[in-house]
């Protein structure tokens, strides 16, 4: 394959500005070598994209929602239509309505009030170890919590294991002899959990994308899983193919995700309204593929990815995407119980709110679907769990080491056993 003609750095470079000199000439004369040119494909992308963008503002203004809405019933039925599927492939996210009862996710957010106040959270926290939510104006909001009981269940329950392995079978899977992953069976990825009071003014996130930063064009293994894009074939490109995305090597950072992500997602413990502070994305998941080309153009300077930078996410902006943000579109009022779902390449935004009305509760909880690479992590997970530290992808935090009603090794059920590495397959 031609692809292996490109530069490949299997770690950090030395020299990231050169690194990035020499990919982006290699990748504009692979493209030659195919009879492309990097003017040509981005005008075919852009047509693509302004396509979808018009179709959503249609969506819109006909009074409908953009972001596909799932009955968990229909789920657990197996009476999901086919075309909800290839709605959720078209725009890359989804609110499942339902996934648990109302009155177990509010038990869950009492619990945790329960779990910081008996543990003196408020007395001991030391502020945020790290700026990723620096935009945030309301201290602590995001809380450096992994290992609650209402974490935990809500990670290993059969309603959510439903939900994910329904999602997971959105994506091709399987291909050239190979399972990429396993669609039903979880890493049960510990994350962080979000609190925001009433009355809150934050300025939210900014447009952006979470998968990497500049490993997506340097490493080896995402240079093959995005190889139409690299040799110009941007009509070839599938957002929802697993392959090679599995093994995809990630530069280290001060905080980033070792694990393979088909959803990141989050469950609602409390009511949101759509116009309190609430996610927003991009709901095209080639999009992706776009900003993956967008720096190649000449008005990018050589040594510069559109402002893509070690251990930031991977930000969205009018200077170089304005064709993609009048698609920005929120999700729709979400109730306890309900969770929200968006591609791991989907770009995403979190709005600004001023004096807040009510509670904003979630529980960050994505889709890690079982491989390789997410068995590796679970190694590091099983180890942070039963001593009560942050994980290894977050700051060195360890709160809950000594804490008083934490989640053990036995509260696991089947799920939870096989999520964490506990117990395998075969042993059942």
């Amino acid at each position: 394959m031609s692809i292996d003609r490109l530069p490949r750095w299997s770690h950090t470079p030395q020299s990231v500005p050169d690194a990035t000199r020499a990919i982006k000439q290699a990748i504009r004369e692979q493209m030659s070598r195919h009879g492309r040119s990097i003017e040509g494909v981005i005008a075919e992308a852009e047509q693509f994209l302004q396509n979808e963008v018009e179709d959503i503002l249609q969506t819109r203004r006909d009074g409908r929602e953009v972001w596909p809405v799932i009955q968990f019933e229909d789920i657990a039925s197996g009476r999901m239509r086919a075309a909800d599927i290839e709605y959720i492939r078209r725009r890359g996210c989804a609110v499942v309505r339902g996934t648990f009862e109302r009155a177990t996710a509010e038990r869950w957010d009492g619990e945790i009030v329960d779990y910081l106040e008996t543990n003196q959270f408020f007395e001991h926290y030391r502020g945020p170890g790290d700026d990723f939510f620096e935009t945030v104006q309301s201290k602590p909001e995001i809380y450096p919590v992994y290992w609650s009981k209402a974490q935990m269940e809500a990670r290993q329950h059969p309603r959510m294991a439903a939900t994910r392995s329904m999602l997971n079978r959105c994506w091709k899977y399987e291909s050239g002899g190979r399972l990429w992953f396993d669609p039903d069976r979880d890493l049960l990825y510990p994350d962080r959990l979000r609190r925001r009071p009433p009355g809150t003014t934050s300025g939210g996130l900014g447009t952006h994308v979470d998968t990497g930063t500049i490993d997506l064009w340097m490493s080896e293994r995402y240079q093959r899983a995005f190889s139409a894009l690299f040799e110009g074939d941007f009509a070839s490109y599938d957002p929802w193919d697993a392959s090679d995305r599995v093994d995809a090597l990630t530069y280290p950072g001060s905080t980033m995700c070792s694990a393979f992500r088909t959803f990141q997602g989050w469950t609602a413990l409390t009511h949101m309204a759509h116009d309190q502070g609430v996610l927003h994305t991009v709901p095209i998941p080639k999009a992706f593929g776009y900003l993956l080309l967008r720096p190649l153009l000449d008005d990018v300077a050589d040594d510069d990815l559109c402002g893509v930078r070690l251990s930031r996410t991977f930000p969205v902006n009018e200077q170089f995407h304005k064709i993609l943000t009048p698609a920005l579109s929120g999700i729709p009022d979400v109730e306890p119980g309900d969770t929200v779902w968006w591609l791991c390449d989907v770009i995403h935004a979190v709005a600004p709110v001023h004096d807040q009305k009510g509670w904003a509760n979630v529980l960050y909880i994505p889709s890690s679907p079982w491989c390789e690479k997410n068995e590796r992590y679970a190694e590091t997970v099983r180890e942070a769990f039963l001593a009560g530290r942050s994980p290894d992808d977050f700051p060195e935090e360890h709160y809950e080491v000594d804490w008083v009603g934490r989640f053990q090794a036995g509260d696991l059920n089947g799920v939870g056993r096989l999520g964490m590495g506990f117990e395998s397959i075969a042993d059942r």
